[in-house]
């Protein structure tokens, strides 16, 4: 059982999965210190571009991915604007107060969230696992019996999700009836839990013996069956950061879309 879109490969899955998630990782970083309500707008539509136009998969696809980003920007947004705190009052009804300071922070935050949902699912969606952590035992000098147990715990997933299906079909056949009480709730919990339990112990086993008998556990160095380097995508990708973020400063100090520059002054 393996889950698997159809897309089409752009440069942004050419680039070193190690250099994608430091890049990343420092972006979520800046943005996180970023009380520029100007700039952070800006600076919304260089990973919105990259997630739109560059990600490889069909734009309906893409639209229905952006569904949870609508209600992520909603929802942190609406709760400071409708309830936060302010001295210039633009609407008061009951326990809603917005105010021109709780907007401006309300949008501050929700563009904030949407950044990071939008970097995370680019990440995900133009970076094959295996990649990654070939990329970060050669790269970032992982040890090969972690980056392997990871992969193998990815592989066994789906599998789990099987053997649970396979577990709920044959209550099924059995005419085991789910009841819906308390008592219930936790017999089916323990019906289903303890075989995949035993089931997950035993695989458990059998691969650490297998990654045993391979060596896993000794430190010199190891040969790999994927060799990933360095390519010019990389300093692409890392400019095209570089000169939106900078020419997001720019224009939000020269002509700036909202009058307030620090939310946190508001």
């Amino acid at each position: 059982m393996h889950i698997q879109f159809d897309s089409k490969e752009t440069w942004l899955h050419k680039i070193n999965p190690s250099v994608k998630l430091l890049t990343f990782a420092s972006l979520f970083f800046v943005v996180l210190f970023i009380h520029n309500i100007n700039l952070i707008v800006l600076f919304t539509l260089a990973p919105c571009i990259l997630f739109l136009f560059f990600t490889g998969h069909p734009f309906r696809r893409i639209m229905l991915f952006s569904i949870p980003f609508i209600l992520i920007f909603v929802s942190t947004s609406s709760s400071m604007i409708l309830f936060g705190k302010g001295e210039t009052t633009l609407l008061k009804w009951g326990l809603v107060h917005i105010s021109q300071e709780s907007l401006f922070r309300g949008i501050h935050l929700g563009f904030r969230a949407l950044i990071y949902a939008m970097l995370g699912l680019t990440f995900a969606l133009t970076t094959r696992p295996v990649m990654l952590f070939y990329s970060l035992m050669q790269q970032l000098k992982l040890k090969p019996k972690y980056a392997y147990s990871f992969m193998a715990g990815i592989r066994l997933v789906p599998i789990m999700i099987e053997e649970f299906t396979t577990i709920r079909y044959a209550r099924t056949v059995r005419g085991v009836e789910q009841s819906y009480s308390l008592g219930g709730i936790f017999s089916s919990i323990r019906s289903f839990s303890i075989p995949l339990l035993s089931q997950s112990i035993r695989r458990a086993y059998r691969i650490a013996v297998a990654m045993e008998a391979k060596r896993f556990s000794q430190t010199d160095s190891r040969t790999f069956y994927y060799s990933i380097e360095f390519s010019r995508y990389d300093l692409f990708f890392i400019a095209y950061f570089a000169a939106l973020l900078s020419l997001a400063y720019f224009i939000s100090g020269q002509y700036p879309l909202f009058p307030a520059v620090d939310v946190r002054s508001l």
